[in-house]
């Protein structure tokens, strides 16, 4: 990212027994792009990296999130509506400076579904109120062989995302850099 972008994400800390860590940057409107791999500092887990992170050759764009702040009730209601979003789950991360975060959130969806996961910060200070670096977002795009399998994902949410068909599917996210360029991530 920051070699594409020339702004460095932040560092936000190790996901304890996932064998992850992140860095994260602003993308504005209360959104931010989670720049997740291997914690060198943990031992491998146990269990599969989330997001297929150990089949990865290459960085890539492979997931997207939806923030509520009811989280059981938009389980309930996407299921009402077609889509499982899977069970919440409790997590955490410690900060830089000690602080202890809690959201909870749903599983993230098998790679190349493009199905969002969703997630409620709760009481923890949303990563946006945190100072991190701007790296403004101007579209998203996506593309699927099956785009209905996304569409009954997103409008089960009640969104709406332009899934173009294709042969592969590709998530890319236009952003603008300091500097007034635009690049894709995907």
């Amino acid at each position: 990212v920051a070699d594409l972008t020339g702004v460095t994400p932040a560092p936000g800390g190790s996901h304890v027994g996932l064998g992850t860590a992140n860095h994260l940057a602003d993308l504005g409107a209360g959104m931010y792009l989670e720049v997740i791999g291997p914690d060198p500092a943990q031992p491998d887990p146990d269990v599969p990296r989330p997001f297929d992170i150990d089949d990865l050759t290459e960085p890539a764009l492979v997931a997207w999130a939806v923030r509520t702040t009811d989280l059981d009730a938009t389980i309930a209601r996407a299921r009402a509506h077609g889509f499982d979003p899977g069970d919440a789950q409790e997590m955490s991360r410690a900060t830089a400076d000690g602080e202890t975060l809690r959201w909870r959130l749903t599983p993230p969806s098998e790679p190349g579904t493009l199905r969002p996961f969703l997630i409620d910060w709760g009481s923890t200070p949303h990563p946006t109120t945190r100072g991190l670096p701007s790296l403004p977002l101007l579209m998203v795009t996506a593309t699927h062989p099956d785009p209905a399998s996304v569409h009954t994902a997103t409008e089960a949410l009640g969104l709406e995302f332009l899934v173009r068909r294709a042969e592969k599917a590709t998530l890319t996210a236009a952003l603008r850099t300091p500097e007034g360029r635009q690049v894709a991530l995907s």
